[in-house]
């Protein structure tokens, strides 16, 4: 358990830098540390927001093909996750979905499905 909140709060350190670099536009350096986050802490929940972020940078570096290729790993891997609905709605706004998998709509739970 331990461990495991070890290497959560790394992760969440590499996110905090690369979010920061993201901030002053220095797009390269924070694929560098999302790139990291994904590879070196695969089984921590930083994993979707990194991909997301992937995909930001990537779309403001120009790299479309690049950012396409991270939202579909995104929408494979996390197909209801609010990450993925964000990475959507940034390739919807360059006008890039095209034949991307919209992303799954929430139901409410079991029991507002019902009402």
């Amino acid at each position: 358990v331990k461990l495991n909140l070890a290497i959560n709060r790394l992760a969440g350190h590499d996110m905090a830098i690369g979010r920061f670099y993201e901030q002053q536009n220095l797009y390269a350096a924070a694929v560098g540390r999302f790139q990291s986050v994904i590879a070196d802490y695969q089984t921590t929940t930083y994993v979707p927001e990194a991909l997301e972020r992937l995909v930001e940078c990537y779309l403001k570096l120009g790299l479309v093909d690049e950012a396409k290729r991270t939202a579909s790993v995104l929408a494979y891997n996390y197909p209801g996750n609010k990450w993925y609905a964000a990475a959507y709605n940034k390739l919807a706004e360059n006008k890039l979905v095209e034949g991307a998998t919209p992303p799954a709509k929430k139901s409410g739970g079991f029991f507002f499905g019902l009402l």
